[in-house]
């Protein structure tokens, strides 16, 4: 499954396909014909052998029709001109009575972020199988240590958009990533930790034997801390924020604030708010689709336009949305590259790309000797955000005490409780070390997901409320 044009996949040519197209979207405001061709790949070795396996190859295409606030949307998993015609029949009840003046073309681009290639095919299944029990071997000797994960998965997805007025472009987009968890124990209490890489590229480097053996003792050395961890106090205190991966926090408590739908509807807490102080003076937080080879770049997004390096917060300051085709037209905006879909079952929506904090001028050291009682959280797992009271819950997975100026004891069961904009507001250092998480980031919204990336500098935040096991 190498073919990149599409088109030649139904069983009738190009110019019928681009007339049945032109045909469907007549009257509407825009609309176009989504191809979609993927295969994916996955190995999980656990509890000493392996123990899932997956391989997946799928096709289809969907058809939309645009009119005003009013979407129309098909979609098939036969690529022929039959099921188009009768997707176009389904899409062209939101166009009957409408007359719509169809928007322009999003510019074209000869970027390209990544290579083509499958990386699904390299390294073979049986080195992959080898590499996972190598994996679990190395983690097995070492002490304390009761129970590793490890899993390898590939993509590769081929899209072809067509609209009406005959413009046409394509992407080819690989994924790849490497996952190890590891449960360590002494006594009745176990305590576990990870660590995850991927990008789109090839397995190549990442699963060399400096690497992978470099991410296990990582995952290892996070289990160890957790398992020596105190219980987290709770209160209202200063934390610090370390960098790269707890930019998870600022993707859900903010950057999901700054969806153009969110906004275009009035349901974010960000709604109304351009031009308005939103964050502390210092905070700059960007969505860039165009970094080489990152897991949430696009060269072009599920409508076809570019990928953008765009400014949303500047100096505490909101100057941007995240947006689609859709909600740029009737918000009266520009589209920022960020319409993204699942697949092509699924409608594209707003999405972040790779979103992140840039750096200020603070070193870590200065900002956690500034500290004289807090919590210093260096890594996340999960959360939850109401996006339109912007509240947030996030666990820490990797989390310390900070006394005088000093990392302490490391601490378990650390939650931040807090209000996204608000919190934005007690940002009172931004550190001068931003960086990417290490390509692990999924995003969920609307019954999608789709791979992101997070990022963010050191920070220090007054007067955060945290949930934990002593009063």
């Amino acid at each position: 499954m190498t073919n990149s044009d599409l088109l030649t996949l139904f069983d009738a040519d190009e110019a019928t396909l681009r007339a049945a197209v032109a045909e469907a979207l007549s009257g509407a405001d825009d609309g176009e014909l989504f191809i979609e061709q993927s295969q994916a790949e996955s190995l999980t070795f656990d509890d000493g052998r392996l123990k899932g396996g997956s391989f997946n190859t799928d096709q289809g295409f969907g058809l939309r029709a645009v009119a005003g606030e009013a979407v129309g949307y098909a979609h098939s998993g036969e690529l022929s001109l039959g099921s188009l015609k009768r997707a176009a029949d389904a899409v062209g009840a939101v166009t009957r009575g409408y007359a719509g003046s169809y928007s322009d073309a999003p510019a074209r681009t000869n970027r390209k972020l990544y290579g083509e290639d499958n990386p699904i095919g390299a390294p073979s299944f049986e080195e992959k199988v080898h590499l996972l029990k190598e994996i679990d071997s190395y983690l097995r000797a070492k002490d304390k240590v009761r129970q590793v994960t490890a899993s390898l998965a590939a993509s590769w997805q081929t899209v072809d958009i067509l609209r009406a007025d005959g413009h046409r472009v394509r992407d080819v987009r690989p994924m790849t990533r490497l996952n190890i968890s590891v449960v360590v124990g002494d006594g009745d209490r176990q305590e576990s930790g990870s660590f995850g890489t991927g990008g789109r590229i090839g397995f190549g480097d990442f699963i060399t034997a400096g690497s992978w053996q470099n991410g296990a003792d990582e995952a290892l050395r996070q289990a160890l801390v957790n398992l020596e961890a105190i219980e987290a106090p709770a209160g209202t205190m200063d934390v610090v924020l370390g960098n790269g991966w707890p930019g998870v926090m600022l993707h859900e408590a903010v950057g999901h604030g700054l969806e153009g739908d969110f906004n275009r509807k009035r349901t974010s807490a960000f709604a109304g708010l351009l031009g308005e102080m939103v964050a502390a003076p210092g905070v700059t937080v960007v969505d860039d689709g165009t970094i080489e080879n990152r897991r949430g770049s696009i060269s072009i997004d599920d409508e076809g336009t570019p990928s953008g390096y765009n400014v949303l917060i500047e100096n505490g300051r909101l100057v941007g949305y995240m947006q689609d085709r859709q909600n740029a037209r009737l918000m009266g905006m520009t589209p920022t590259g960020n319409g993204r879909r699942q697949g092509y079952a699924y409608q594209p929506m707003p999405r972040m790309t790779n979103t992140y904090m840039l750096s200020g001028d603070k070193s870590p050291e200065e900002i956690i000797a500034s500290v004289k009682k807090g919590i210093y959280a260096v890594s996340f797992g999960g959360g939850q955000v109401d996006i339109t009271s912007g509240k947030f819950v996030f666990g820490c997975t990797e989390a310390y005490l900070i006394e005088n100026g000093r990392i302490g004891p490391a601490i378990k069961g650390a939650m931040l409780i807090g209000n996204g904009p608000d919190a934005m507001k007690r940002v009172t250092m931004v550190g001068n070390d931003s960086k990417l998480d290490t390509g692990i980031g999924n995003c969920g919204k609307a019954g999608q997901w789709v791979p992101v990336g997070v990022g963010q500098p050191h920070l220090r935040m007054d007067q955060i409320t945290v949930g934990g096991t002593q009063a």
